[in-house]
């Protein structure tokens, strides 16, 4: 049985979990609108100021953090649960920054793609050509809700691509471990899509709901939950964060169920991501209840493309 240790508490939202060498974790606050570090111990430091609502992160070619902020969320507290939701009036407008992890510098990479502003960034993975698939999972009132997108950019500002369209709330984004497929969740809807990869920002697939670019379906929930961020192991198992059956949905890359940790403390489980010296240390970001959550893993993570 898989247990879930708390590392850090006290945080605005956490999501976007970055672990590092020395065993320290980044994390993005999206309440708070910053990149912050937890130690070993759980002692929080931040690190740089985002503004707006940064959501996903990623260390990129160049060993700085790159940063998916959606532009910020309203806020509600149901139950002492912390809640995002629908688009503040003070929303700043969606972007991807650069953060330098030495000075705590942060840089404006994107804010459009050929005339059309990015709406809700929301999380990132680098591939091996040093480049980086994104989703905009788009904002929403009461009344109207955006499509969303996934991109393909380049870390230096010079190149953005949409390479999907028309789909409903795309959020987690990963590589298998041959980089040969790309996976992307999608919220609304409560599935997983992936595409195979012909090249850098270039994917082939079927079709999705609407639009164009569209992926193979491959999971979703006989009895409906959403999904949040995803993460990818070293067996190519997608792990997905879980929302309504809150926890991690751990699915084979044939599409078929393989296990389900559940975090019974909060509803908002939202990211996964893999540490430590064998990549056996799971941290999970229980975002609801503002903690940073950790556990041994019976597979080991992906090491990703890049690390810091």
């Amino acid at each position: 049985m898989i247990e879930l240790e708390t590392v850090a508490t006290g945080l605005q939202f956490p999501e976007g979990p970055i672990a590092l060498a020395d065993g320290s974790v980044l994390v993005v606050e999206i309440k708070r609108g910053t990149l912050t570090r937890i130690s070993p111990e759980g002692e929080l430091t931040v690190v740089a100021q985002c503004g707006g609502g940064p959501n996903g992160a990623a260390i990129g070619p160049d060993g700085a953090v790159y940063i998916c902020n959606n532009g910020g969320f309203e806020w509600s507290v149901v139950d002492g649960f912390l809640l995002a939701h629908g688009t503040p009036a003070d929303y700043s407008g969606g972007r991807i920054q650069r953060v330098d992890l030495e000075t705590g510098d942060v840089e404006e990479l994107y804010t459009e793609c050929e005339g059309r502003a990015l709406r809700g960034p929301n999380d990132l993975v680098f591939d091996a050509d040093g480049g980086f698939y994104f989703t905009d999972h788009g904002k929403g009132n009461s009344r109207d809700m955006d499509l969303g997108f996934v991109y393909y950019a380049r870390p230096d500002g010079s190149s953005i691509t949409c390479v999907a369209s028309g789909m409903h709330g795309p959020n987690g984004v990963g590589l298998s471990p041959d980089g040969t497929k790309l996976y992307v969740s999608e919220t609304t809807t409560g599935f997983v899509w992936w595409w195979d990869v012909k090249g850098p920002g270039a994917l082939s697939g079927g079709q999705t709901f609407a639009g164009s670019g569209g992926g193979n379906f491959f999971f979703s929930w006989p009895d409906y939950a959403i999904f949040d961020s995803l993460g990818v192991d070293a067996a190519g198992n997608v792990c997905v964060a879980t929302l309504l059956k809150s926890g991690i949905t751990v699915v084979s890359p044939g599409g078929e169920l393989v296990d389900f940790i559940a975090n019974v403390d909060d509803p908002g489980t939202t990211n996964i991501c893999w540490g430590g010296e064998d990549m056996s240390t799971a941290y999970i970001t229980s975002s609801c209840t503002g903690r940073l959550l950790k556990a041994t893993w019976p597979t080991p993570g992906l090491r990703l493309n890049f690390n810091a």
